[in-house]
């Protein structure tokens, strides 16, 4: 379990979906029992002492149906589409619940910041930018090969790594399909590599809790 700042105050904590149950009951234990509401995240559970914690639904999982359901739904296996892409620096994979299924990982040369006294900051910039242009067109033929064919049996699309090269890569007109299952949240990971792509699918079916503290009187 993971825990980072939320912007508006509070914090982020990730949870294994069969871990959620255990989580609201520490949760009552040190706030009280909670009152549950279904939200469009998923469910707002609110104590008596006025700690919150909204319930986000994992990648796929339905939201609006209580706090029952949003048990069963995130416990749920789920087969979701990993892309995860930081430079020129690949890995794609589809995750059945907990396992890795199909994966593929690839790199491509691209240039770093040049030092001072280098290359004109023209050149640089032009060779750095056909570089980067390069691997996100081999990301997107690897992300076709892959993951477009099982479009039809994916929940949603998990992606991670750098935004704007993700962005770039699901820029591709073949992968519009693919764009459409993407989720907003965007894992943070360093260099893909299969390793990576294996620790990354727990961070996609993981529940996200903002939890906010009660205000002092």
């Amino acid at each position: 379990m993971s825990s980072r700042p939320a912007a508006g105050g509070g914090r982020w904590v990730d949870v294994d979906p069969a871990r959620v149950s255990r989580w609201i009951e520490g949760f009552a234990g040190r706030h009280g029992a909670p009152q549950a509401a279904p939200f469009g995240y998923g469910v707002l559970l609110t104590a008596p002492d006025g700690a919150t914690a909204e319930l986000h639904a994992p990648p796929g999982a339905p939201t609006d149906v209580g706090l029952p359901g949003f048990l069963a739904a995130a416990a749920t296996p789920r087969r979701l589409g990993l892309l995860l892409a930081r430079k020129g620096a690949v890995a794609v994979g589809v995750a059945d619940g907990e396992r890795l299924v199909a994966s593929k990982v690839d790199s491509r040369y691209v240039q770093g910041r040049t030092a001072a006294g280098g290359w004109s900051q023209q050149r640089f910039a032009r060779r750095r930018d056909n570089q980067a242009k390069a691997a996100a067109g081999d990301a997107a033929d690897l992300a076709v090969r892959l993951l477009l064919p099982e479009v039809g049996s994916l929940a949603a699309l998990v992606c991670g790594g750098d935004r704007r090269t993700v962005d770039t890569i699901l820029g591709d007109r073949r992968l519009a399909p693919l764009a459409a299952l993407r989720v907003e949240r965007l894992l943070d990971v360093p260099e893909p590599r299969h390793a990576v792509l294996v620790e990354a699918i727990g961070a996609a079916r993981a529940v996200r809790i903002v939890v906010r503290d009660p205000q002092p009187a």
